[in-house]
């Protein structure tokens, strides 16, 4: 049933909202470009101004303290240098005043001895020793003025002489001679005058009006392309949406095919790989980087020269077993399919071939055989301790007091005790018997590992120095507290160890490690022993099943047992000669627990 969301029909009643949002977005995006331009332009023009203005102040003081060195400037130099500066078409003033805002020497000579205009606002920003800028209105004619302290002479310099015989004060340019105080350097610098320059703003504003204009103009170029791109898309929205749908339906059902739990590769009519799904790469142990586009009959021949006949087979091929020959992975058993890929006019198209592998059912089915079985043998075994160990306790019993009956070394004494002994023996057989046939509930609890494996190594120490036998072991501190059955797992690693020992009759190493990994918790316990060949270990935990001439072959299948009550499994890796290495695997929270 086709979802109503993902139809094209279903889409088009929310174009337009979409259409309208997208429109509103795009003059949002133009608006702040435009504005973004304007403001940086408006900088710009400030920056010049003020770079300009400052320039002149420098140029003016550097020519009223060039013709001061002379010493032979006076008031009427400076005066004439002034005017002369204020020339440019684009200065509309320059203006130097006393501290208190009287003009002492201005472009326009009439200005001076006048106060200045706003002067008290200059006053309330404070030191102005580096270039400020204002803009004004003067006579109805926009000014941008940039003003600072006037220092043509510093302390120190040329001109210093005249400051003590001509005091300070405010008197307007007169006459010439000396120049007049307030050009030299006091004692304070804040009774130094401002020097002002008036800029004409008209041509800067007109060439920002033009470029806002420009600005504004692109603004509207660039949302006309927006919106006819929008409405362009808005257009093509159906065939979109019909390939998109394609598109879904085509990723669905490549999604599914590299996911699914089957092998599937397939050709194309000139017979090379045109796919091949990650099962597939698993199986024949090949990537599909390396099987695209390469020819099928070569790769199968390489990697799997079993299946090779399915791909020229020119009919289909239903579960087909076969048991394969895989390098690396060696033997395994597969199911096979296979067909030929026709379009509906009857050509050829490509092969299919879908491999499943047998393994994890065959385990599983040998896992189920086995349980069967040691339920079977569980049962039986229950019955036959319970009929035997009755009777041996009185065979015991009486043995033990007709020995008593005979003298000391006598021949008949020592027949009581081998018989003694001999029921002994025949007694733990069936307590194993009754080990293995009883439930294995558990009690788990939070367990220190490394403490569990010390005291389990410290009741075997004896026995394996008695024998040759190293024991290593080293202690993790960074395990976490694994949840298990203390009582249990201890007879699980004595099983385990009292197995190598024995398998090292000429002494050897007993190596015990623990480590956490992944979730999951290793438990090993490795010899340097006999080892046992490929066919028993298939064999090693049945029940009965022995390589030791005294042993009853139950050790194993009881440590198979209480492994598996922990929801745990253990392992074993192991060559004729080259000893053998047990790996018990258990969840880190302990799994769930259950009777076997």
């Amino acid at each position: 049933m086709r979802n109503p969301e993902t139809s094209p029909t279903a889409r088009w009643p929310a174009s337009p909202w979409v259409l309208l949002l997208a429109v509103v977005l795009m003059l949002a995006v133009v608006a702040a470009f435009a504005g973004r331009n304007i403001h940086r332009d408006r900088a710009a023009m400030s920056r010049i101004l003020v770079e300009k203005g400052a320039a002149l102040i420098r140029s003016f003081e550097a020519g009223t303290r060039t013709g001061m060195m002379g010493m032979r400037w006076g008031r009427r130099q400076i005066q004439t240098l002034l005017e002369e500066t204020a020339r440019q078409e684009d200065i509309l003033y320059i203006a130097v005043c006393s501290p208190r805002g009287v003009v002492l020497a201005h472009s326009d000579p009439s200005w001076i001895g006048r106060r200045f205009h706003a002067f008290d606002r200059v006053q309330s920003l404070g030191p102005i020793d580096e270039p400020q800028w204002r803009v004004l209105t003067i006579n109805g004619r926009r000014t941008f003025e940039v003003f600072r302290r006037f220092e043509p002479v510093r302390r120190g310099l040329p001109g210093r002489r005249f400051a003590d015989r001509q005091p300070g004060g405010e008197q307007p340019l007169q006459g010439s001679g000396a120049p007049p105080s307030w050009c030299l350097p006091g004692p304070e610098r804040k009774n130094l005058p401002v020097i002002f320059v008036g800029l004409d703003v008209e041509p800067f504003a007109a060439a920002r009006a033009r470029d806002v204009k420009n600005t504004v103009m692109l603004a509207g170029v660039l949302l006309l392309v927006g919106f006819g791109g929008i409405v362009s898309l808005f257009w093509a929205e159906s065939s979109r949406n019909a390939r998109r749908l394609l598109q879904d339906k085509s990723a669905f059902a490549d999604v599914v095919v590299k996911s699914m739990p089957l092998g599937l590769a397939a050709t194309d009519p000139e017979g090379k790989v045109a796919f091949f799904n990650a099962e597939a790469e698993h199986i024949l142990g090949v990537e599909a980087s390396r099987a695209l586009g390469r020819d099928a009959g070569q790769l199968f021949d390489e990697h799997a020269p079993d299946l090779a006949e399915f791909l020229r087979a020119d009919r289909t091929v239903a579960e087909a077993e076969r048991t394969v020959s895989i390098p690396g992975r060696g033997k395994i058993p597969l199911s096979v399919s296979s067909a030929v890929i026709k379009n509906p006019a009857g050509g050829f198209v490509g092969r299919v071939i879908i491999l499943r592998d047998l393994g994890p059912i065959r385990r599983l089915e040998e896992e189920v055989r086995r349980k069967d079985k040691l339920a079977a043998i569980g049962g039986l075994a229950a019955g036959v301790a319970h009929e035997i160990r009755n009777p041996l306790s009185s065979i015991k019993g009486m043995a033990t007091y007709f020995g008593g009956k005979f003298a000391e070394n006598s021949e008949d004494r020592e027949a009581a005790r081998v018989m003694v002994q001999e029921v002994e023996r025949l007694n733990r057989a069936v307590t194993q018997l009754l080990e293995f046939a009883r439930p294995a509930d558990i009690t788990p609890r939070k367990t220190d590992v490394n403490h569990l494996l010390e005291h389990s190594l410290r009741l075997v120490r004896e026995d394996a120095r008695a024998k040759g036998v190293e024991v290593e072991f080293s202690a993790d501190p960074g395990l976490p507290e694994v949840s298990l059955d203390p009582d249990r797992m201890a007879q699980c690693l004595l099983n385990l160890y009292l197995n190598a020992i024995e398998a090292m009759r000429e002494g050897g190493t007993l190596s015990v490690s623990a480590r956490a990994r992944g979730g999951e918790f290793f438990l090993s316990v490795s010899d340097t022993g006999r080892g046992m060949d490929a066919a028993a270990m298939k064999k090693i935990f049945d029940p009965y099943y022995t390589t030791k001439p005294t042993g009853t072959g139950l050790g194993l299948a009881v440590v198979h047992k209480i492994v598996e009550s922990h929801g745990g499994k253990i392992t074993v890796q192991s060559e004729p000669g080259q000893g053998a290495a047990f790996t018990v695997i258990l969840p880190v929270e302990g799994g769930e627990p259950h009777a076997g």
